[in-house]
């Protein structure tokens, strides 16, 4: 009994040694492991943000240009008016009273003209016959000439008056709302030194306009006819549209931020905006619909150095031409056999390119795809609308494709973007 103990006991210290000296030589291969994203059809947009405020397309402040009590006045807030329409009337009795007194002198300086046109016409006629003085018939003509531009001074006076007395009356200007109404039945006002604004009229609410304010980085991609969204406080879940109308050359410097004013059509067919509302407005720069699109991290994205060194350990044994160096394999590829072309998916070309060894321009990079084998293969892609969440695809993938945004394995590490790159990628050969 005691013998089979030892003969059991010695074949289990034999394994455990072997065990112990094989162990180190038969290390797991790491397993990999890749977080991916499908190429998908959607929309996508550039877009420039700002802010500013609604204001009607046309506004118009009137007022008077003399003084006096305002007598009446017959509008208020929100009335709608037309062009000519009686707004307000300031009293008249000081100006009735400047009419009547410029009348009069226009009557005096008309009979002045009359006695000094009877006067120059007899001495006329006696200094023709040599009866009077040279001196005494000039004077008689400076008298006629001057009595004759008194009666024209008088005239202009009363036609003065007569224009005073037609502003006592205020009309509207347009047709339109009223905006503001300043002024209260038996309120004074004095247009001495400058004209108050008694009421400020708006044309049409149902057109109004957003002046916003774009900042000089991005005002070079704003033009006119471009789509606008915007919103207001008041309706934050409505989106209302509309388009760039004018972009103003004038620039706006405030503590050393330079902005451009640029004017955004808005229609407003149920008049809910209003003029003094705060719009935060996107302008976009590019739009597309049914693009296919795919998120920017897979552009951002690239294999750690160890994966992509495994992958060259994989390639055909005595590979040393450039192109060659090129390819890239599938997971579960031994070396020296070439990976199966058929299963990639659509969109790879032959030979994948690692990054930094094809990409030609800014819109051309390289992206991973995963293939049916657990492994991933390079991709060249043409890039389009770029907004740095999302990209479109020009070329190079089909919809429903599976790109690579991270991966994690190996060595413990997660890799989620490029690093340690050349002009387009990792170049690790």
């Amino acid at each position: 009994m005691k013998k089979k103990i030892l003969i059991i006991a010695g074949i289990v210290i034999v394994a455990a040694v072997i065990l112990l000296i094989i162990k180190p030589f038969s290390k797991k291969e790491a397993a990999y492991t890749f977080d991916t994203v499908k190429v998908e059809r959607g929309s996508i947009s550039n877009a420039v943000t700002a802010t500013g405020t609604i204001e009607a397309i046309t506004t118009v402040d009137v007022g008077t240009q003399v003084s006096g009590i305002i007598k009446k006045v017959y509008v208020d807030f929100n009335d709608n008016v037309k062009e000519g329409q009686l707004l307000a009337k300031i009293d008249e009795t000081n100006l009735l009273e400047q009419l009547k007194q410029s009348q009069a002198n226009l009557d005096i300086a008309v009979a002045q003209l009359n006695y000094q046109e009877a006067t120059y016409k007899r001495m006329k006629a006696l200094y023709e016959k040599q009866l009077v003085a040279e001196a005494d018939y000039d004077q008689a003509l400076f008298n006629y000439e001057n009595a004759k531009a008194s009666v024209v001074n008088s005239r202009s006076a009363v036609s003065r008056a007569k224009v005073n007395l037609d502003y006592a009356t205020i009309t509207s200007p347009i047709d339109g709302v009223v905006l503001n109404r300043a002024i209260e039945e038996g309120q004074t006002v004095a247009a001495s030194f400058n004209t108050p604004t008694l009421f400020t009229i708006v044309n049409d609410l149902t057109q109004m306009e957003v002046q916003t304010s774009v900042d000089e980085a991005d005002i070079g991609k704003v033009n006119e006819g471009q789509m606008v969204e915007f919103t207001v406080d008041a309706y934050p879940d409505l989106k209302f549209e509309g388009s760039v109308s004018q972009v103003r050359l004038q620039p706006v410097t405030t503590n050393n931020v330079v902005t451009y004013v640029v004017i955004l059509n808005a229609p407003n067919p149920d008049k809910k905006l209003m003029p003094g509302m705060t719009a935060s407005a996107t302008i976009y720069v590019e739009k597309k619909d049914k693009a296919l699109t795919l998120s920017g991290k897979a552009i951002r994205f690239s294999p750690d150095q160890e994966y992509l060194t495994k992958m060259m350990s994989k390639l055909p044994k005595g590979a040393t031409d450039p192109d060659m160096a090129q390819a890239t394999l599938p997971s579960g590829t031994e070396a020296g056999q070439m990976p199966d072309m058929g299963s990639m998916p659509a969109g790879i070309p032959p030979m994948g390119m690692f990054p930094g060894t094809g990409e030609t321009n800014a819109k051309t990079k390289t992206v991973w795809v995963k293939d049916d084998k657990g492994g991933i293969l390079p991709a060249m892609v043409t890039l389009g609308i770029e907004n740095g969440s999302s990209v479109e695809i020009a070329s190079g993938l089909n919809e429903g494709d599976e790109v690579v945004i991270s991966m994690s394995g190996g060595t413990g590490k997660k890799s989620t973007s490029r690093s340690n790159m050349g002009p387009g990628g990792p170049m690790p050969f």
